[in-house]
This record gives structure tokens, C-alpha cells and sequence, in this order.
């Protein structure tokens, strides 16, 4: 049984099975942002524009395979990646078929319409509720790496929406 704050050994099987997972995770995500925005143009992470494919695909690879040496934050990545994922694909079709630019400014032009404030406390609001369920499941599951994980992953993917969102919302007001 692996505890929270164990580590295990680079290439035994629980390390195979972790960076497997995070891969997996990793892999979804990039996936689908590559089918939202494959130009990075709608990319909400400042940080992942920057690097691109040519250095975010191998930064990505590299990160999993180090960090399937430590079962918490390999659990807590996995299950942040794949809601990123599933949040990316929730629009995906809708910024293939305008356009990365397209898009930008319909979306633009949609924030800039609602009431100041009004998209800014929704987009918390999700940020919010995912983070609660998140804090719920690691405060109720008695230090259990896998649960516990993935209420980490909930309430870090629940952080990011806020934080990438906040950014966003506030270059576009300024």
C-alpha cells in the first residue's frame, strides 16, 4: 500500500503504472487543446503559449516521467489534466469551426455585452464549486493516497480556472 508522502523507485511497477497515468493525463490535455487551438492562440496558460509544441510536448513527457517517482502529485496531475481535457473539448468544435481568431472575437465581443462582473462570477463560480468538492473529497478520505489525490487535482484544476480565467477576463477589460 502506498502512502501519501511515499515515493517509489524510478522503473519498479508502481512507477510504471504512475507515469503511465500521468502521460495518459498529460497526453489528453494536449490533445485536445491542440484540437481547440493549434496555433495556441486561445491557449489560457501564458506559460504554454510561450513554449509552444516544440517545447511543451517534450517539457510534458519529461515531467511525467519524474514525477511517477511521487504517487500524490502524480494522481493530483493526472486528474487535473483530465479535466483541463475535458473542459478544452466542451468548446473544441465550436473554435474549429469559427477559427482560433474567429472564435477569440466572438467570445470577446460576448464578455465585453454581459454585465461587468456577470462572466467573471460564473467562470469562479465552476472554479469554486469544483475546488469544494475537491477540499470535500481530501478532507473526508482519512489520507488516502488515491482519493485524497484526486480531490488535490479537483481543487488544483478548480485554482487554475480562476487564476487562467481571471487573467483573461482582465486583459480583455484593459
Amino acid at each position: 500500500m502506498v502512502r501519501l508522502d511515499d515515493f517509489v523507485a524510478f522503473g519498479s511497477r508502481p512507477w510504471l503504472l504512475l507515469t503511465g497515468l500521468v502521460i495518459l493525463g498529460r497526453s489528453c490535455d494536449l490533445l485536445s487543446t491542440r484540437i481547440a487551438t493549434p496555433n495556441l492562440v486561445l491557449e489560457g496558460n501564458p506559460i504554454a503559449r510561450r513554449l509552444g509544441w516544440k517545447y511543451g510536448v517534450p517539457l510534458n513527457l519529461a515531467i511525467g516521467l519524474a514525477i511517477g517517482c511521487w504517487p500524490l502529485p502524480a494522481v493530483a496531475v493526472t486528474t487535473t489534466s483530465l479535466l483541463v481535457a475535458a473542459r478544452n473539448l466542451q468548446s473544441a468544435w465550436l473554435m474549429r469551426t469559427l477559427g482560433e481568431h474567429k472564435y477569440r472575437a466572438w467570445m470577446s465581443d460576448r464578455l465585453m455585452e454581459s454585465p461587468r462582473g456577470l462572466a467573471w462570477a460564473c467562470f469562479l463560480g465552476e472554479a469554486a464549486l469544483f475546488s469544494i468538492v475537491g477540499v470535500a473529497l481530501m478532507w473526508f478520505t482519512r489520507w488516502e493516497l488515491v482519493p485524497f489525490g484526486v480531490g488535490l487535482g479537483m481543487a488544483a484544476y478548480g485554482f487554475a480556472v480562476a487564476v487562467f480565467t481571471s487573467l483573461s477576463l482582465w486583459r480583455l477589460r484593459h
